[in-house]
């Protein structure tokens, strides 16, 4: 088996973690956004897409790194105090984190977005961290079936003034209309009447953190390693299932973070992590994950840069030849990226090369030893 990165770590999460963060920095970085091929885009609204994976991921995978985490912390000596303090510390900077890349480069307060997805992170971290400190593997179990149970009576069954109970559309919907309350003025630019990160819809993603924790607990037990991923493809294929059949009734959808949403996507997590452990730590086939698992050891700081980098070309502007403002994003995709493919070619080799730009400073970062844990 080939020599762990980082002693004491498990190379397939952080790989994992790692193929996350690119895929979202892919996806999230086209060069042009009506030049992108289906399957890198957000569903319109109900269903699915690859790109609709990457963000439940990475809140299943802060669940399993939390319980591998606590488990130490706790081996170490440290209190139930001291780690909700440390979990508490650790939101209220992927918090500040998040603000940060919202309100880049003026801060108008009165125009911020409040929501988006570290604040979600966050949010879902703390709440699913206080629960594992409070609460034992059933108690857990109680609370995904309840955050999930309580959000789909929500969703369901509350009227919302004007349009019922029910409405699962963009508009009309109980969680667009809590955030209509709570959040104007303070909403995701693209739609200003719900966002997509929104108050309610927070609910199911505690969920989705806290089947990362259940995927932890096996981690932690007593069983082989094959043993283990045998029951990660177990789980993950009833979730599946389970989310298919809650279609049904509750649509899978991303942007509500439905209860089908949140148990499929969970169970897409299990079996391809479950993969991922079974071929790198069971098998030693590491070296194909090893740029993922350098990634995945500055997620969340590779993340930040890729939000500010995007936004930075975006900002830095000059006057066209027609006298019409060039931003550096455009300039660089037509007089580069565009001269060598199609339009959608071209929108894909751009995000790929943001993705190893950021991987560039992911590996110096890995080189110097760099290791930033908020």
């Amino acid at each position: 088996m080939p020599e762990a990165m980082h002693p004491g770590r498990l190379e397939s999460l952080d790989a994992f973690r790692g193929a996350t963060i690119a895929a979202m920095i892919l996806v999230n970085n086209p060069g042009a956004w009506d030049a992108v091929y289906p399957p890198l885009r957000h569903a319109d609204w109900h269903g699915w897409t690859f790109t609709d994976l990457v963000f439940p991921f990475f809140l299943w995978i802060s669940g399993v790194a939390l319980t591998l985490s606590f488990a130490k912390r706790v081996e170490r000596g440290d209190s139930r105090r001291r780690l909700f303090l440390h979990t508490l510390r650790r939101a209220a900077c992927i918090f500040g984190l998040g603000l940060l890349l919202n309100g880049f480069p003026y801060y108008d307060l009165a125009t911020l977005r409040i929501p988006g997805v570290l604040q979600r992170i966050a949010v879902c971290y703390l709440i699913a961290g206080a629960l594992f400190l409070v609460t034992r593997l059933r108690g857990q179990v109680v609370a995904i079936v309840s955050l999930l149970g309580v959000y789909w009576a929500l969703m369901k069954f509350v009227p919302v003034p004007g349009y019922g109970a029910g409405v699962l559309d963009k508009h009309g919907n109980f969680a667009q209309w809590i955030d209509s309350l709570t959040l104007s003025g303070h909403m995701w630019a693209n739609t200003k009447t719900w966002d997509p990160e929104g108050i309610v819809s927070t609910l199911p993603a505690i969920a989705t953190v806290l089947f990362g924790i259940l995927c932890g607990h096996l981690l932690r037990g007593a069983l082989t390693l094959a043993e283990k991923a045998a029951w990660m493809f177990t789980a993950g294929t009833a979730l599946i299932f389970a989310g298919l059949l809650m279609d049904v009734w509750l649509p899978i959808n991303k942007n509500l973070w439905t209860s089908s949403f949140a148990a499929f996507m969970a169970g897409m997590a299990f079996v391809i992590f479950g993969l991922c452990y079974w071929l790198i730590d069971g098998r030693g086939y590491g070296r194909w994950a090893k740029p993922f698992a350098i990634f995945g050891m500055n997620a969340i700081t590779v993340y930040v840069m890729s939000g500010l980098l995007g936004d930075g070309m975006a900002l830095i502007q000059w006057a066209g030849a027609g006298g019409e403002p060039v931003s550096l994003h455009a300039w660089v995709f037509d007089e580069v990226f565009l001269k060598l493919a199609s339009p959608i070619n071209a929108s894909l080799l751009f995000a790929i090369t943001h993705v190893l730009v950021l991987y560039l400073v992911a590996l110096l970062m890995w080189r110097k030893k760099w290791f930033i844990r908020l």
